[in-house]
């Protein structure tokens, strides 16, 4: 499959008694958590597009705008500029946006978060760290640019409003992290390690941006798909409802069901799921693209697994 490809997934159930993603304030004792098969079941992926701007060269998030139709940001991975770019759901070129003030050393994921004003704003993560040298990360978050369907008939690259950051460290290591997770009511953002040996780490961060403080963060819990590694999660998203998340690996998808905010990660619990099989894509990405949350856009990297 191409790596410019965009996949609609009609995938990945998970029925969560309790789920490691609880999102909850309370951290000091850390529970992992297995994802168990269930007995639902979902579609194949569909390719419903070709991503046409070639300055996406090595895309690494997706996101589908909450405050514009048929509109999906997309962002490089580590080595290109500070850019985003809008795509239809077809893979149409809508433009490209410089953020203003900040810097791509390994950007992995993307978000966007739907403030009560009912303004949107994308999030970046500025999470990766393939050498697990990095002691300090980066989620920057910029005001939704406005796109036209014909915005990519505009040759030059527009420019973003100031970003904003926030920056955190871990408590327990350096951690390489595809996925970025932003919850649509509480506007905490989430960071999953991607772990080769074990469990994906999850780590909340609040969303202080312009603080200029580095928060310490620790793990609030771990996760384990039914896979091998059990920790390699590539990508990851939570509904617009805030019910449901969906997490990936490079080769299934999983969905898990959100139990209440009022749920602690110190409290007990399970799961099941659906197993997916992604075919032939790797590194997979995965956005919302409904407020239901029954379907996801999935949108492969270029590059092959190491």
């Amino acid at each position: 499959m191409s790596s410019r490809t965009i996949a609609k997934i009609s995938i990945f159930v998970i029925l969560v008694i309790v789920s490691a993603l609880a999102f909850s304030s309370c951290g000091l004792n850390t529970k992992s958590y297995a994802v168990k098969p269930a007995n639902d079941s979902f579609s194949p992926p569909e390719v419903i597009g070709k991503i046409s701007n070639p300055d996406i060269v090595e895309a690494s998030g997706i996101t589908a705008s909450k405050c514009q139709p048929d509109v999906f940001w997309v962002q490089n991975d580590s080595g290109n500029g500070p850019n985003i770019y809008a795509v239809n759901h077809s893979g149409a070129d809508l433009g490209s946006w410089q953020v203003t003030g900040a810097q791509n050393i390994d950007w992995e994921d993307i978000a966007e978060f739907k403030d009560a004003s009912g303004k949107c704003f994308i999030y970046i993560g500025e999470i990766g760290d393939n050498d697990l040298e990095r002691t300090v990360h980066s989620v920057y978050r910029v005001a939704e640019p406005r796109v036209t369907q014909d915005g990519g008939r505009h040759k030059d690259t527009l420019e973003t409003e100031p970003a904003l950051s926030v920056s955190f460290s871990y408590t327990d290591g350096p951690h390489n992290a595809e996925t970025l997770m932003v919850h649509p009511t509480t506007g905490d953002i989430y960071v999953l390690s991607k772990n080769r040996k074990g469990p994906s780490g999850v780590y909340k961060i609040a969303p202080s941006f312009g603080s200029g403080a580095v928060q310490k963060v620790s793990p609030i819990a771990n996760i384990e798909v039914p896979s091998v590694p059990v920790g390699l999660l590539t990508g990851g998203d939570i509904s617009p409802d805030g019910r449901r998340a969906v997490l990936c690996d490079y080769v299934d998808g999983y969905e898990l069901t959100l139990t209440p905010a009022t749920i602690t990660s110190t409290t007990s619990g399970s799961s099941r799921h659906t197993r997916s099989t992604l075919a032939n894509v790797t590194r997979a990405k995965l956005s919302p693209m409904a407020p239901t949350a029954t379907r996801y856009t999935l949108q492969p990297k270029a590059k092959k697994l190491r």
